[in-house]
């Protein structure tokens, strides 16, 4: 038999402390497999190219076996034939390309880390059809293949987990990231409709708050920018008939047109200075062709004095463009001043030791605080750059 090996001094450090940090991982993060929705397809609930849609399931056990949170993925959207065309050959678009992932932070299975939801059956809606979810042309361009159908996918996808026992839930939560917390928004009380009655139904939006914002310029070229993707994807008829009945429709893609109207108990998770909406609503390249703002884009620090004076005043157009909390009791707000865009799929931002905070709480406790009524839960950050706890987080 051979002898035992033994390690010593710094070699036995490194190894528990990679030890420790396999753990780490290993408790932040779960694989879950992904289920391909192929009976969709003959109902015309497919991605960009045709292909299945998906959604990644992790089951609930005990106390949480009858609640859900359901989190749809963010990603954009595409306003032109071309744009959508280039979304085909990616995950984006197309089913083909979509790989297994890990669930962490507001989908994560580990109490310690999501205490509050960790065993709900937790599901995230893969997201491929650049709409938010609200499309649907019944023809198929014959020219590119490109089909619109991301109402339809929402549709599919909500009946089969249904069908799993979602029609039964006690508790649940709608919940998405950028494009996906818009589409939280935008089928929030549809979402709630279809649960049973005595059911608990509230949704979440993590930096899905896009404004109607002023860009640099003094002009809104946010609009027609979501003109545009209302008009291809044909998405008036699913966006709220509450909102579109006073509004153009282009105008119901803003949350702050929506809200008023809104049924069902919503979060409001944002940071003030969006890394996407200041590069998108506020600078846009077509505003900004100097590319005078390229490097306060790509990083808040690198932002010049008049830029952070410009950034000031962002946030306070931001900021009146929220509901007013107190004619809203029910509504859950989160507004930090981070330079961040989605910040509850990562642990490091969800909730884990130097996680964001605001009036000393973290997102995932005010998260849980407001869905379990234990608190009221309403908090906006002072200005940058006072909040030394931020973390740049930017992706689902």
């Amino acid at each position: 038999m051979a002898p035992a090996t033994t390690v010593s001094g710094t070699g036995a450090w490194l190894l528990r402390a990679a030890v420790a940090l396999l753990l780490g991982l290993a408790v932040a993060a779960e694989d879950v497999q992904m289920v391909f929705l192929k009976s969709a397809v003959e109902k015309g609930a497919v991605c960009l190219d045709g292909s299945p849609p998906v959604y990644h399931f992790a089951p609930g056990s005990g106390s949480g076996a009858n609640n859900w949170v359901v989190h749809m993925e963010g990603g954009g959207w595409c306003k032109t034939p071309e744009e959508c065309a280039v979304r085909k050959g990616n995950f984006r678009g197309s089913s083909k390309y979509m790989k297994p992932l890990s669930f962490s932070g507001i989908l994560g299975g580990n109490q310690k880390f999501n205490p509050d939801f960790h065993n709900w059956n937790r599901v995230k809606v893969r997201y491929c059809d650049g709409s938010s979810f609200t499309g649907d042309v019944e023809a198929v361009d014959s020219s590119t293949n490109l089909h619109y159908r991301g109402a339809r996918v929402w549709d599919a996808i909500i009946q089969e987990l249904l069908d799993k026992g979602m029609n039964k839930a006690e508790k649940a939560l709608l919940s998405g990231c950028s494009a996906g917390a818009l589409s939280a928004i935008l089928h929030c009380d549809k979402f709630s409709g279809l649960l049973p009655k005595s059911a608990t139904v509230k949704c979440f939006s993590d930096a899905g708050y896009f404004f109607d914002g002023t860009d640099i310029t003094g002009n809104k070229y946010v609009r027609k920018t979501y003109k545009d993707i209302v008009t291809l994807h044909e998405s008036v008829k699913n966006l709220p008939s509450s909102c579109t009945s006073k509004q153009t429709p282009e105008l119901c893609f803003f949350p702050q047109y929506v809200f008023p109207t809104l049924r069902t108990p919503l979060f409001i998770l944002n940071a003030a200075y969006d890394s996407w909406q200041i590069r998108n609503i506020l600078a846009p390249s077509p505003a900004d062709k100097s590319k005078a703002w390229a490097k306060c884009k790509a990083d808040i620090r690198g932002c010049s004095s008049s830029q952070l004076e410009t950034l000031q005043g962002f946030r306070k157009e931001f900021l009146a463009a929220l509901p007013d909390t107190g004619k809203s009791p029910s509504l859950g707000m989160f507004i930090d001043s981070c330079f961040a865009h989605c910040q509850s799929g990562a642990q490091n931002s969800w909730l884990d030791e130097g996680s964001p905070s605001v009036e000393k709480t973290q997102i995932g406790k005010a998260v849980g605080d407001w869905y379990f009524g234990r608190a009221t839960s309403q908090r906006t950050d002072c200005p940058y750059p006072c909040n030394k706890s931020c973390i740049d987080n930017e992706d689902d």
